[in-house]
């Protein structure tokens, strides 16, 4: 009775001691966590506090490869130096050296000449533009209407294909040679890139206008002007129509609006709906005072900006190359330029830097291919103003 006693008294005590040192563990292992954390928690705030001093650009998903093509034209323009650019990997296009000693031109810069070519006032943005890699460009027209017929199961079907023409397009080098101070490109705050490519966009723009129209095709392209015109009206794949004013230098009196309906009629429907006017300021300054027989205005202003005005409903383009009216003058051109004349080109623009020619001045001879032709006169009629 007494041992069972003893026994029973002694059993607390032990599983009071066994609890009391599960507890000391217990906090133990809290302290070494807790320090654990305190130093984690200041290894963050050190990775945070140098990450605020240094400002960490975001990863990039994909390599930009015109970085380095961009900082070397970027030297050579400044300084000439053009041991970055003959550096670059052979297969980089976009940086060989050409054969008269100049570089092609950075994809950027050479991206900028063409949005200025084609965002400007010109016919690049009526015609049909096509960019190639060859020298020349061809084009195949129908002569005629493609042949066509209905048949049955029983029926032989017989093709008759009708005539095809083919058209060439040289292509040949259009130059600019703008020119710049040293010390204008010594200026690091100067953009000499997009500097370049403004002034080289204005001087192959005018050259490009006056080609597509004048270019009698010797080392230009063949204008649609330079050749000669059918004066039946009718107008054929190499020839355009010629309607006439019927009086010298003007219209017959009281019979402009006319006049001008006439020849949007005599165009073939099919190229009416993308047809538009070209002239120059002074005939549109003209007609803007013809009326209909009503009294009312042929002419209207556009309504919404970047819209261009419209003539008996068509969109009218002022070029300042075409011809003034006079005797005998083709002043006005109406049709589908996008189907009448082709624009062919390549993409590449070449940049030679000359710091010897104007000194102390630098110039920047930059050449590129362009061509252009007449691929179907009988999408566009002329406006004579004669008898």
């Amino acid at each position: 009775m007494t041992e069972v006693t003893t026994g029973a008294q002694g059993a607390p005590g032990e599983m009071k001691d066994a609890l009391l040192g599960f507890v000391e563990e217990l906090k133990g292992f809290r302290q070494n966590i807790e320090k654990k954390l305190d130093a984690q928690d200041h290894r963050m705030s050190m990775l945070d506090r140098k990450t605020a001093f240094r400002a960490r650009s975001p990863l990039s998903t994909e390599v930009a490869p015109e970085v380095p093509h961009q900082k070397a034209f970027n030297a050579y323009l400044r300084r000439g130096d053009d041991a970055g650019l003959r550096g670059l990997a052979v297969e980089e296009k976009a940086m060989n050296t050409t054969s008269d000693g100049g570089f092609l031109a950075a994809p950027q810069m050479a991206e900028t000449v063409q949005a200025a070519l084609s965002g400007s006032v010109s016919l690049r943005g009526l015609c049909n533009v096509v960019s190639i890699e060859a020298a020349s460009y061809d084009v195949l027209v129908d002569r005629d209407d493609l042949a066509t017929g209905w048949a049955s199961e029983s029926d032989t079907i017989e093709s008759s294909a009708s005539g095809v023409e083919r058209v060439s397009i040289s292509l040949h080098e259009l130059s600019a040679m703008p020119k710049a101070s040293q010390r204008l490109l010594d200026d690091a705050a100067f953009d000499i890139e997009a500097w370049l490519a403004g002034r080289i966009a204005e001087k192959f723009a005018r050259a490009e206008t006056h080609a597509f129209l004048h270019g009698d095709g010797l080392d230009k392209p063949t204008g649609l002007l330079s050749g000669a015109f059918d004066e039946t009206g009718v107008g054929a794949i190499d020839t355009i129509g010629a309607m006439k004013t019927g009086v010298s230098g003007g219209f017959a009196e009281g019979k402009g609006a006319e006049t001008l309906i006439d020849l949007v009629y005599a165009l073939p429907a099919a190229h009416r709906a993308n047809s538009s006017f070209v002239m120059s300021s002074k005939t549109a300054a003209a007609l803007r005072k013809l009326r209909d027989g009503d009294g009312r205005f042929i002419w209207a202003d556009s309504l919404a900006a970047g819209e261009p005005a419209r003539l008996l409903g068509y969109p009218v383009m002022t070029c300042e190359e075409m011809p003034e009216i006079a005797a005998d003058a083709p002043a006005l051109l109406f049709g589908d330029f996008r189907a009448a004349y082709t624009i062919a080109e390549r993409p590449e623009l070449r940049v030679l830097r000359d710091p010897f020619s104007a000194k102390p001045h630098v110039l920047f001879y930059a050449t590129k291919r362009v061509g252009g032709g007449l691929v179907d006169g009988r999408a566009l009629k002329v406006l004579k103003f004669g008898a």
